[in-house]
């Protein structure tokens, strides 16, 4: 069976840790090298690290204070925010990252993915969706959530894969941050369509929660979190112990003191 993956994210604007509801509302957290270290100590299997707010500013992400979170880490980093070429794609693998999110980027140009894809192969390349319900049907949106693109959801990761994304990552807008849950309809549909590893992010609130994902979509690879994690609301230790004792296959590592 295959092993699943908790995954902290490090959502980061002006060099800071910051974390929201429904993508509004951002407050200060902590240092993102702070915490990556933390995160990699205490038994994460990956590692998210957004630039929130490269796209919407127009410029690139922040390569120095991701040079130094690579530099504290072990475990794989997928880093995002301001990926708008290959060129970025370069950039930010040479600053230390694993694999490399693209997400208003691949919306201007969906070549983007099958450029980076031939360049670096498929495991490299995240495509990373915002998606809430607009009328009763999901939605893409850009620019950290605040704008429709007016492309359906589904149809839109299945382009994405098939130009070559070798990951999903789907943050549900309508559960981010409110801690009431996954968004279990909108991955289910996700997960059905595509043929590669999804990452399900945007509301987690309780151990109980990665339990109902793991349990109702087998399909999805992987948990995404930020404020419960950061909050210390859930360690990661105990929650794998928890998912583990419901039968999900997880990644242990020796006892630690987080």
């Amino acid at each position: 069976m295959i092993t699943k993956r908790i995954i902290p994210c490090l959502d980061v604007r002006d060099g800071r840790v910051v974390k929201g509801t429904n993508f509004l509302g951002l407050r200060d957290v902590s240092s993102p090298v702070e915490l990556a270290a933390y995160y990699s100590a205490c038994g994460a299997d990956e590692l998210v690290f957004y630039d929130i707010t490269a796209s919407s500013d127009g410029r690139k992400l922040f390569t120095d204070i991701l040079t130094e979170v690579a530099s504290t880490v072990f475990i794989p980093l997928t880093v995002g925010g301001g990926i708008n070429g290959v060129e970025d794609f370069d950039r930010v693998l040479k600053c230390g990252a694993d694999k490399v999110s693209v997400n208003s980027g691949a919306l201007k140009n969906p070549q983007l993915i099958r450029e980076a894809a031939m360049k670096y192969g498929d495991q490299c390349v995240v495509l990373s969706i915002d998606a809430k319900r607009v009328d009763g049907s999901f939605r893409v949106f850009a620019k950290g959530g605040r704008e429709n693109t007016g492309l359906d959801l589904i149809e839109w990761v299945k382009k994405g894969v098939s130009l070559g994304a070798g990951e999903v990552v789907l943050n549900s807008i309508d559960t981010d941050g409110v801690k009431g849950g996954f968004d279990i309809p909108m991955l289910e549909a996700v997960c059905e369509s595509v043929n590669v590893p999804v990452i399900a992010s945007g509301g987690a609130g309780n151990e109980a929660h990665f339990i109902e994902l793991f349990q109702k979509i087998p399909k999805v690879d992987a948990g995404l979190a930020a404020s419960i994690f950061h909050f210390g609301e859930v360690k990661i230790p105990d929650l794998k112990q928890k998912l583990a004792a419901n039968g999900i296959t997880m990644r242990m590592t020796k006892e630690q003191t987080c």
